[in-house]
């Protein structure tokens, strides 16, 4: 039998869970394991949690389950950790009730986290100005458009100063490891990785998307430059020529190695690449249709509308519509 590390007798640290409608289910669920992992390691409570949210009854999952609250959002206790933890359609459920709620807290000196898109509202609420964060990959660009004064990385999780940030998915229980480590030492961290099978635990220097080359399914150093200077470059696209110039090959030779590995030209691969982040900056954001033309890269409205429905068989205004109607249901 293994031997349990022994620890000190001390209160236990109160972790709040402010859950949003539609909460990454994940995100909570790893998070809220791991410090029950971790009473047991321990062999007494060192830590205790509460779920609270704006009404103080139910609130429902972006997968479908809902979780009964145990309180509405109630003063904390100044020594508690608030975690919010939200998921899709943010912005439509950022209300102004959660916001002063927060900002109150935070005024109090409560530490203050977000998982997945919860960084939306920590910004939104003002607390993250000059500071550093992270969210979730897939909402990255709606985040850089409305939150200039945050310097966004793409790490899975961030801890500057009173606020910390995960960017969602798994990455939540990077984030209480390093919690947890901290409060009680890397044994009872390693006890609870290996009880949730997690066989590497990540750091905050690691970033959330994989590697180009394993995301496409390809280990060419020039061809995965190249779709690197391609994501980097949407708001002002470069052109293949230069593209091609820049790793040491001609324009028909970076043609050949598109079709022969992505089976479309770069000139495709570019477009697909800045129709998703419009895509996303539509669903995500409340800017007009013509900004998000122009911050993916389109000289004109009509132009972009085009290529919009050619790729996605419906124009960018119904698109927007058509996720409105569906986020108020």
């Amino acid at each position: 039998m293994t031997e349990q590390p022994t620890l000190t007798s001390a209160a236990p640290r109160r972790f709040v869970f402010v859950l949003v409608e539609g909460f990454t289910l994940l995100s909570f669920a790893g998070a809220v394991d791991a410090l029950r992992i971790a009473n047991r390691a321990a062999g007494r409570k060192v830590y205790d949690w509460v779920i609270m949210g704006e009404g103080g009854q139910t609130v429902t999952s972006s997968a479908g389950p809902s979780f009964h609250l145990d309180s509405d959002l109630d003063e904390l206790r100044r020594d508690d950790t608030v975690i919010i933890c939200s998921g899709v359609d943010v912005q439509i459920h950022c209300s102004p009730k959660l916001l002063n709620w927060l900002r109150r807290e935070a005024r109090r000196g409560v530490q203050v986290a977000g998982l997945c898109t919860a960084a939306h509202v920590i910004a939104k609420a003002g607390l993250l100005n000059d500071k550093r964060a992270t969210i979730h990959w897939e909402n990255h660009d709606s985040f850089t458009e409305a939150f200039d004064e945050v310097e966004l990385t793409k790490r899975i999780f961030v801890i500057d100063g009173n606020i910390m940030t995960a960017a969602g998915g798994t990455s939540s229980i990077d984030l209480m490891l390093k919690l947890i480590a901290d409060d009680h030492g890397e044994d009872i961290a390693n006890i609870v990785a290996d009880q949730q099978i997690y066989t590497s635990i990540r750091t905050e220097s690691d970033t959330q998307r994989l590697s180009v080359p394993t995301r496409i399914g390809v280990r060419h150093p020039k061809l995965s430059d190249v779709i690197q200077k391609m994501e980097a470059n949407i708001e002002e696209p470069i052109s293949p020529s230069i593209l091609a110039a820049d790793v040491g090959m001609s324009t028909r030779q970076l043609e050949r190695l598109f079709r022969r590995y992505l089976n479309r030209s770069p000139k495709r691969y570019y477009m697909e690449l800045r129709l998703q982040k419009a895509r996303n900056l539509l669903m995500q954001t409340d800017m007009s249709v013509i900004n998000v033309a122009l911050a993916c890269g389109f000289s004109s409205p009509s132009h972009f509308s085009k290529c919009y429905r050619s790729h996605y068989d419906t124009t960018p205004y119904r698109e927007r519509g058509s996720h409105a109607a569906k986020a108020t249901l």
